[in-house]
């Protein structure tokens, strides 16, 4: 298949048809007129709009997220509009399971007839004149809603999403540091279609530039001003870089497969084939070809949003792999897990959980003023197995490691939360309470039971994305 037919097939797939969009309409019609009524019952003062996906008419079949935005006069206080915003959602979703999540300030979060309806407070303002993040929401809708003037624009912005959600580089949310629905609408429009943000994403190094409304006309301006891997200057806020989210792994993900694509288009960057996870049976026999040691850190359930969960063990694993690279083991690879439930995972991936007991460590050439001090510091030392002796001009002595296996080490060190090596501290009563710290095979009695963590370690262990197979 050419482009045109891969791209023809998955529009046809990923475009609403008219039942659904009539479903997705009415019920946010509906629920945006309950939305006013419960205001209203407040005695509040607001208003209240559509916006998202579903007011750009932007939204993928069967995977659609219905925002509603209430807008408070500026005369409210945040505490009084985090507290009566959320007062007027939880009334208007009443006999729906809800759930009260965090941006800067608290929203809603809800399913009703198998759509998640997120309903957000913000205040009121003019473009510029910001007073909480969400503020500019309803600025971006209307954006870009003045700027679609056509389906076949709205086409390339949902084909542009697809292609995201199929090299999972989609989503501004800490847990991915992906591309959010609004920076694929931008991108969209200020590139003209799909295809050419492809063809020059496919160019793109680390600091590139997007700013459609020249706001930044001297050289390295924005650079100096923006330091992330890819800067794309909000249309409606030139003080904020839209791709703030995107790390360097998403940024280079796109990339690369925008290369791919263009060279070789297929369905699979749209859809790639879902990996059947490993059979339980099969785990030891990968772990032992796989000629690596796997360390699997496991505690409970941590009382916070998603978003501050997956910073935390982020910061924490990151830590981790600082404090084993300081005792001399070789880190491999590092990932999180969690079901932001019950289960948090950090694995780290040695090159061997066990090193030999002694270490070469080599000391200043004897020339050196330092050569003193050395020598004071190792000669007879009670970790000392030889030397020091000179080799090359320069003192040189064996040493007996303190940790010969990194399980021993993370135990102790681990012990009492591990704060102290860099473990966020939303996460260190937890590890205290809670640690198991699982090698290689063994996490098979925690693998057999959750099937999306069996998918998450499958996907590791093959260690490459879908749509390069």
């Amino acid at each position: 298949m050419n482009r045109e037919e891969v791209t023809s097939e998955v529009l046809r797939r990923i475009t609403p048809k008219p039942k659904e969009k009539k479903k997705v309409l009415t019920l946010a019609d509906s629920l945006k007129e309950r939305v006013v009524q419960e205001a209203e019952k407040l005695d509040l003062k607001v208003d209240v709009v559509i916006g998202g996906s579903v007011a750009k008419d932007t939204w993928l079949s069967g995977d659609v997220d219905l925002d509603i935005f209430v807008l408070f006069p500026t005369k409210y206080g945040k505490k009084e509009l985090e507290r009566k915003g959320l007062q007027v959602a939880i009334n208007s979703v009443e006999g729906s399971k809800w759930k009260k999540r965090y941006a800067e300030h608290p929203y809603l979060e809800a399913v009703i007839q198998g759509v998640r309806v997120n309903i957000v407070p913000c205040y009121k303002v003019e473009r510029g004149k910001w007073i909480s993040a969400a503020d500019r929401s309803p600025h971006h809708t209307k954006y870009v809603k003045q700027r679609l003037k056509s389906d076949d624009l709205r086409g390339d912005i949902r084909l542009l999403k697809r292609f995201m959600k199929g090299i999972k580089a989609y989503g501004a949310e800490i847990k991915i540091g992906g591309f959010s629905g609004y920076l694929c609408e931008v991108l969209v429009l200020a590139h003209g279609s799909f295809f050419n943000v492809l063809l020059t994403a496919a160019d793109w190094q680390r600091g590139h530039v997007v700013d459609s409304h020249g706001y930044y006309s001297r050289l390295g301006e924005a650079e100096s001003l923006f330091d992330s891997p890819l800067i794309v200057i909000d249309p409606i806020d030139q003080n904020r870089n839209a791709a703030a989210s995107v790390t360097e792994e998403k940024l280079g993900t796109f990339v690369a497969a925008s290369r791919m694509f263009i060279q070789e288009p297929e369905e699979k960057f749209f859809f790639p084939k879902v990996k059947e996870p490993y059979k339980t049976c099969e785990l030891e026999d990968v772990f032992e070809n796989r000629g690596t040691d796997i360390v699997f850190l496991c505690c409970d359930q941590v009382e916070v949003v998603p978003d501050v969960l997956w910073g935390q063990l982020y910061k924490s694993m990151r830590s981790i792999h600082r404090l084993l690279r300081q005792y001399d083991f070789q880190v491999v690879r590092t990932a999180a897990w969690s079901d932001e439930e019950k289960l948090n995972i950090i694995l780290i991936e040695l090159e061997e959980n066990e090193m030999p007991q002694s270490k070469l460590h080599l000391g200043p050439k004897t020339s050196s003023r330092d050569s003193e001090k050395f020598l004071e510091k190792h000669l007879d030392a009670k970790d000392t197995i030889s030397g020091p002796w000179i080799e090359g001009g320069r003192w040189v002595v064996t040493k007996r490691r303190q940790h010969l296996k990194a399980v021993s080490l993370l135990k102790e060190k681990l012990k009492t939360g591990g704060r102290d090596v860099g473990v966020g501290s939303k996460l260190v009563e937890s590890v205290k309470d809670s640690l198991r710290i699982i090698l290689n095979e063994e996490i098979s009695t925690i693998y057999s039971s959750n099937g999306n963590l069996a998918m998450f370690l499958t996907e590791y262990l093959e260690g490459k994305p879908s749509w390069l197979v």
